[in-house]
């Protein structure tokens, strides 16, 4: 389990990586596809609850101190969609299109719903979505489309990602 926790935290960071430099400059609205939650759901979903949880509390901790974040914001966010895409486990199949949409879809509105209630208990310190811009939207439709590449990709390094008893 350590060991892919590990390869999934580096996955995710080298994802993050890659938002924050290069996609950032094809942002539509602002908006880019956020890859390393999709790292994080991928991870979660082939070994469990906490393999999911492990590797979104700590690839969220290293984006919290890359980013002007609040610290810990990251690490919730992913920790609980790791949990959640853990659950899934062994419930469907795989599939190379649907699921992966499916999952990163639901990701990113759980995130969307998570920043909505720190916002709303914090007194405007969170930012937050506002669904009626297209940056929600956008980041939906990114995180969606981009999950079958995604998830594909990640598939090539089973070994590293993937417990052996899976």
């Amino acid at each position: 389990m350590a060991k892919n926790t590990i390869w999934a935290v580096i996955f995710a960071v080298g994802m993050d990586i890659l938002q924050s430099t290069l996609l950032s400059r094809f942002a539509l609205y602002g908006a880019v596809p956020d890859l390393a939650l999709g790292v994080v759901v991928y991870s979660a979903y082939v070994n469990g609850i906490m393999t999911g949880q492990l590797s979104g509390f700590f690839s969220g901790v290293l984006r919290d101190f890359l980013s002007a974040a609040p610290l810990g914001l990251n690490a919730l966010i992913r920790t609980i969609a790791g949990a959640l895409a853990g659950l899934m486990k062994g419930t469907f199949f795989l599939d190379i299109f649907f699921l992966p949409m499916i999952l990163c879809a639901a990701a990113t509105i759980l995130k969307a719903l998570i920043l909505l209630l720190l916002h709303l208990l914090f007194a405007g310190e969170v930012p937050v979505y506002s669904l009626t811009a297209p940056v929600f939207w956008i980041e939906l439709g990114f995180n969606t489309l981009s999950a079958p590449l995604l998830f594909g990709f990640l598939k090539l390094f089973h070994p590293l990602l993937t417990d052996r008893r899976n």
